[in-house]
């Protein structure tokens, strides 16, 4: 490794962070202090999952903690890549700017999980560009040795700079199959709610990985295993955890809530980008509409109960995508019930959940097999994967218990024959 490359990554790490995952995480007095930002800070008050401390009550883990945990393995994955012939097309400040761009790829998250992920809002990545080229972090970067466009660039891919090959090089590293992101969260995940299924080897995953210009990543044979385990936990984890028909419930109502505060004014998106999980019920909370008190309803703990579920279809539900479109289902599926129930449903009684898209990376390339993993001697291939989608994507439509009090299920054997009805 030359010598400024080792510098880079290597001197002056003598400030000490105690995470409970990874344990010593170290950084340099530059790199703290961006730790120390505001920007940063807001990460300790969203935390990573949400509502499902609800389910998992160890599950109160943070952005900044995973934040954290991305960093310690990109530095770590990088010496790894170093010594494998990435000094060759790698820079000192293109390091530090890579180091930075994973402490900081989260600055731009929403508040509560993926709750807003659907809204018609910015991408959180194009948020966290913002705010790095913005002071002070934009100072602090280059006291730390980083380049703030560049590291902006890592995360936020709509930035120019698709000929700079060191650039496609770290964000390639950097969102992945066994990228850093993942290796964290998967790992983080499990461990404070207590299940098995995200736990992954890293130090073998490690030493399976090699550098490529161009593609970023590549494995060998052995490390197929590897990426099966991380495929698969993945979706023992959404199947447990992300996706727990409670924690879909309380996202599902977050999401309704904000989806009717800014199609009718109340909220307008700028209020949202700053928001910690504190503040987006603050906000909720300070609007009169029945359905804005969704939100006093989630941070109480009086989730939505699923009444009925039906496997996702794509062509045949492609509608529902659109949240207007599903906002409107939900009003006439109310207006269709409340005679059924001899009394008057608002539509803020009902929610149609459809779990969002969500990918299962296969596009490693098998230096020693000559191959994409899909056609490597591997078992998942794409049909496994479908198989994967299709058992994870249930429609399920939650009612509010206290609209419904003993009606519950009644109501369900109801809302099924609607459903049918409408062609659904």
């Amino acid at each position: 490794m030359h010598d400024a490359l080792y510098q880079a990554l290597d001197k002056g790490f003598t400030a000490p962070i105690r995470d409970g995952l990874w344990g010593h995480i170290y950084l340099t007095p530059e790199l703290e202090a961006l730790t120390k930002s505001a920007a940063f800070m807001r990460l300790h008050r969203i935390l990573q999952l949400g509502p499902t401390h609800c389910v998992y009550p160890g599950a109160t883990h943070t952005r900044a903690a995973h934040s954290l945990g991305v960093y310690h393995l990109s530095r770590r994955l990088l010496r790894h890549f170093l010594e494998r012939g990435a000094d060759a097309w790698t820079t000192a400040g293109g390091i530090r700017s890579f180091l930075c761009a994973a402490l900081l790829h989260d600055l731009g998250h929403f508040p509560y999980t993926h709750s807003l992920k659907e809204l018609p809002l910015k991408d959180h990545e194009a948020l966290t560009g913002q705010r790095i080229l913005t002071e002070p972090l934009k100072g602090l970067l280059g006291n730390a040795g980083a380049d703030p466009y560049f590291t902006a660039a890592i995360i936020d891919t709509t930035l120019p700079g698709a000929s700079d090959k060191e650039l496609q090089f770290y964000r390639k590293v950097l969102s992945g199959v066994l990228d850093p992101d993942k290796l964290d969260y998967l790992n983080r995940d499990a461990r404070y709610c207590g299940v098995p299924y995200g736990a992954q080897d890293v130090d073998f995953i490690l030493s399976r990985l090699h550098p490529h210009p161009e593609r970023g990543v590549d494995i060998d044979y052995r490390g197929i295993p590897s990426v099966e385990s991380v495929l698969f936990s993945k979706y023992l984890m959404y199947k447990t955890v992300y996706w727990h028909p409670a924690v879909r419930a309380a996202t599902a109502m977050i999401k309704k809530a904000l989806h009717t505060g800014l199609t009718q004014g109340f909220i307008h998106q700028e209020e949202l980008y700053d928001l910690d999980d504190p503040g987006l019920f603050t906000l909720l909370g300070g609007l009169g509409d029945p359905l804005f008190a969704l939100g006093g309803k989630v941070r109480e703990g009086r989730f939505f109960t699923a009444a009925a579920e039906f496997p996702y279809e794509p062509q045949r539900h492609k509608e529902l995508l659109d949240l207007s479109h599903r906002s409107q289902y939900e009003t006439a599926l109310a207006a269709d019930l409340s005679p059924v129930l001899g009394r008057p449903l608002g539509s803020e009684s009902l929610i149609l959940d459809l779990p969002e898209r969500i990918t299962f990376e296969t596009g490693l390339y098998v230096a020693d097999e000559g191959c994409y993993f899909e056609g490597s001697s591997g078992l998942f291939k794409g049909e496994t994967v479908k198989a994967f989608m299709k058992s994870l994507q249930i429609i399920r439509i939650f009612v509010d218990p206290d609209a419904f009090v003993a009606d519950t299920h009644r109501c369900a054997a109801v809302l099924h024959e609607l459903v049918h009805a409408r062609g659904l």
